[in-house]
């Protein structure tokens, strides 16, 4: 699986380089003075989101980054060189926390944020500023400052307009899939889909909107179970929720099993963040291309259209109420 989404990190900006001591020494200019140049600027240590990137991958087997120091002064009033500055690229929607004191450091919601993350070090300064009346030869120098070290963490929350949450094999990826130019695995068995698959669907007149389908969500999930609560932050970021239920195959036709199901998730959620429930959501009963679904559909639709939220009945396989979906989603990105 090449999607992660949480890594551990240290950053080591650069030294600045040592002022220089240093005195004109010329044929005819035998008390030419001091002029011992400052140290060059050490390299510093940056982070920029990158919309390119969907995974934090590059950060799984690297994890220690340190910038370039930068080179002492030289003699005749010369700079040292500064040391390069060093760009860690993360995907949009990675957030950035010093690891030591849980504080967040940014929120890299947008394409090309740059956080400086470690400064690097002011370079010394040479002897040519310190000569005064007093004192017209200093033996003197600063010596450059020291690189920042600091331990971060990234989390990722990928940036999603409306999130398919559901169980297992309800039939998320397929939806995503109809509806959008993604194609994610799908199989007849738990947790088909191990990284949230995002794609692109077009409402026309140059209208559009991102859909994640977030997998590893089951009973328990907010303590870890099964995929646990590693995929339930990516819903936080989304606008509105598209919560998927169905009947299995082998399944008595019961609607009551469709409700719990569809409770169940919702508690999960719950309990991992209230605000969650708060989100705009719609209830899409899917795979309504079979019998047993278009059996059971009325009788749970009355249901959970009575507690005040949109229902759409929908089969992924023949396109059947997609449109409707489609309709209702507009409504509530745009309310």
């Amino acid at each position: 699986m090449n999607f992660v989404d949480e890594v551990e990190i240290e950053l080591q900006s650069g030294k600045g380089g040592d002022g220089c001591v240093s005195f004109l020494r010329e044929r005819y200019r035998p008390k030419g003075g001091p002029d011992g140049g400052d140290g060059g600027r050490g390299g510093s240590v940056l982070i920029r989101a990158d919309e390119q990137l969907t995974t934090l991958l590059d950060h799984r087997y690297t994890h220690r980054y340190q910038a370039e120091n930068g080179l002492p002064g030289m003699g005749r009033d010369r700079y040292g060189s500064a040391g390069k500055d060093l760009t860690l690229r993360v995907p949009v929607g990675t957030l950035i926390f010093d690891q030591q004191n849980g504080q967040l450091l940014k929120d890299m919601d947008t394409t090309d944020t740059e956080l400086v993350a470690a400064q690097g070090g002011k370079g010394g300064r040479g002897n040519i500023h310190f000569k005064s009346s007093a004192n017209q030869s200093p033996r003197k120098a600063e010596a450059g400052e020291s690189g920042q070290f600091l331990k971060l963490r990234l989390e990722l929350k990928l940036l999603a307009d409306v999130g398919v949450v559901g169980f297992p094999n309800v039939g998320k990826s397929t939806l995503v899939s109809r509806l959008s130019r993604a194609r994610p695995k799908i199989a007849d068995y738990p947790f088909t889909t191990l990284v949230p698959t995002l794609g692109m669907v077009s409402l026309g007149d140059q209208d559009s909107f991102v859909m994640a389908d977030v997998p590893g969500l089951i009973e328990g999930a907010h303590t870890g179970a099964g995929l646990g609560h590693r995929f339930l932050r990516h819903v936080e970021r989304c606008q509105v929720l598209v919560h998927l239920i169905s009947w299995e195959m082998g399944e008595p036709a019961d609607p009551d099993l469709l409700i719990q199901r569809f409770e169940t998730i919702e508690e999960e959620m719950r309990l991992f963040d209230p605000q969650l429930a708060a989100k705009p959501r719609l209830v899409g009963i899917a795979k309504l291309d079979l019998s047993e679904v278009r059996q059971l559909n009325q009788a749970v639709s009355d249901r959970l259209g009575a507690r005040h939220l949109p229902v759409v009945s929908l089969s992924a396989v023949n396109g059947e109420g997609l449109d409707q979906l489609l309709h209702e989603i507009r409504k509530l990105i745009r309310s």
